[in-house]
C-alpha cells in the first residue's frame, strides 16, 4: 500500500484521460531509504507504480516523467536505476538538477500517464 502523503498535496490525480502522479521520493515507511541515488531511484519508481495502480495504470502508460537530482554527478547511477525500474518503458523525460529535496532526498520523480477513460 502506498504511504500517506507527507505534505499538503494529492499524490495522484486523474484529469480526464491523464493520470498525474506527484513527485515521489525514495521513501519507505516515512523515511528516505538508505543506499544513495540507486536505492532512492528504485524506491521512487516503486512508489510511482503504487500510485499509478490506484488509477488502473502501469509504467507502460507513462508518457512523461520529470526527474529531480540534487547532484548531477550521480546522473549515470540514476539512469541505471531508472532504466531497471522502468523495465523497458521509455517515456519522454526531463531531468533537472536542484539544490535540495524534501527530507534530504537525492531523487524525486513525477509522472504523467495517459489512460483513456472507458
Amino acid at each position: 500500500m502506498a504511504q500517506a502523503p507527507v505534505g499538503p498535496y494529492t499524490p495522484v490525480v486523474r484529469a480526464g484521460d491523464w493520470v498525474i502522479v506527484s513527485g515521489q521520493l525514495g521513501m519507505k515507511d516515512g523515511a528516505i531509504v538508505p543506499g544513495g541515488v540507486a536505492a532512492q531511484t528504485a524506491m521512487a519508481v516503486q512508489n510511482l507504480k503504487e500510485r499509478l495502480k490506484e488509477e488502473g495504470c502501469t509504467l507502460k502508460d507513462v508518457a512523461k516523467t520529470l526527474c529531480f537530482l540534487t547532484d548531477m554527478d550521480t546522473f549515470a547511477t540514476f539512469n541505471e536505476a531508472y532504466v531497471a525500474g522502468f523495465n523497458g518503458a521509455r517515456p519522454a523525460r526531463s531531468t533537472i538538477g536542484v539544490a535540495s529535496l524534501p527530507f534530504g532526498g537525492e531523487v524525486e520523480i513525477e509522472a504523467w500517464a495517459y489512460k483513456p477513460l472507458r
